[in-house]
């Protein structure tokens, strides 16, 4: 183990054995242990920007980028530069199998994201970034798989200048809502989204969501809210946005009161809003009234990587993955507990 993921253990178990009992009974159980889901997955050993969902056969299954470094381009060791790799867990994310290479495309391709639809379909979202091309800077493509991420079918790109750092969300209505983000020349950057209303054949061109004029590095996640509204969160400022129409159009954004990257919602099955989030380090918010209000942020592990990603598991409990960042960046994985 690198002396940079000893100082980040010790620090992280320090800190959050102090935060376990500074409260007899806080929102949120974290525990001081955490599980590793990949160390190398061959690629240069820096493994980042995580995502995870259960299978409809049960498993789960975590999807992420593999290079060498935060940004990975092509070199005579990695030719095809980042790529998207993935491990599977039959014990609710206890264990995790063996990485494999899902997709590599010629271009650095990182911040996947999967989803499986309800015909039982998986579609992979990711950017490929060409550093040596500034009109195919961010290509954001998806892919499918037929059976549970063996195999994927060839990348289609689906847009330029709009990365996504989330995964595609299903609406109670079956409409699927594709949560972006754009970068403009010249221009402020701000959240978006794209909608497909036939299972993801066809996309509609990028929605953008008013910043109310404050550049907004996005990486937009959305939440169906019980009254069928949508509502959006972006960095860094933590801005929201609400549409009542699917997704259609959006409200000018505003300041939530508290900063942040890589968000990401989840609701329990509690029906209480997670909000996994980083800065603090990699912690949750929790909303117990529709994004109305957050609580103050509960420490998950002190590690600055995160770009977070949630899953309910069997037993009501939440399964969170995130990344370290630095040398040999790996991805770890905490079950939390939510409380009544």
């Amino acid at each position: 183990m690198s002396i940079f993921k000893k100082l980040c253990c010790f620090v992280c178990c320090s800190i959050v054995a102090h935060f376990a009992i500074a409260d007899d009974k806080p929102i949120i159980d974290v525990p001081e242990e955490y599980v590793y889901v990949c160390q190398d997955a061959g690629a240069g050993a820096y493994e980042a920007f995580p995502d995870v969902c259960r299978l409809t056969d049960g498993r789960l299954l975590a999807v992420f980028y593999a290079g060498y470094s935060h940004v990975s381009v092509p070199n005579a060791t990695l030719p095809n530069g980042g790529r998207v790799s993935g491990c599977w867990s039959s014990d609710e994310g206890r264990t995790w199998s063996e990485p494999v290479t899902m997709i590599d495309t010629p271009l650095d391709d990182r911040d996947p994201s999967v989803t499986q639809l309800t015909d039982g379909r998986l579609l992979m979202t990711f950017f490929a970034e060409d550093m040596g091309s500034k009109n195919e800077w961010f290509n954001t493509c998806i892919a499918e798989s037929t059976d549970g991420g063996q195999s994927w079918s060839e990348p289609r790109k689906l847009f330029e200048d709009y990365p996504c750092s989330s995964p595609i969300r299903i609406l109670s209505d079956g409409t699927l809502v594709f949560p972006l983000y754009g970068f403009f020349e010249g221009q402020e950057k701000m959240g978006a989204v794209s909608l497909s209303n036939d299972g993801g054949e066809t996309w509609s061109d990028p929605i953008n969501i008013p910043n109310g004029g404050v550049a907004l590095d996005a990486e937009t996640d959305v939440i169906e809210l019980k009254n069928g509204d949508l509502w959006a969160i972006q960095r860094p400022v933590m801005a929201w946005s609400v549409s009542h129409d699917k997704g259609k159009t959006w409200s000018v954004s505003e300041k939530v009161g508290f900063e942040g990257h890589c968000p990401y919602l989840l609701r329990t099955k509690e029906d209480v809003i997670l909000l996994a989030l980083r800065i603090p380090g990699t912690c949750v918010r929790v909303s117990r009234d529709e994004c109305k209000t957050w609580s103050d942020p509960f420490l998950i592990d002190v590690c600055g990587g995160a770009y977070p990603s949630m899953v309910t598991l069997n037993d009501g409990s939440v399964l969170i993955v995130y990344y370290e960042e630095g040398p040999g960046s790996s991805i770890r994985a905490k079950r939390l507990t939510i409380n009544p």
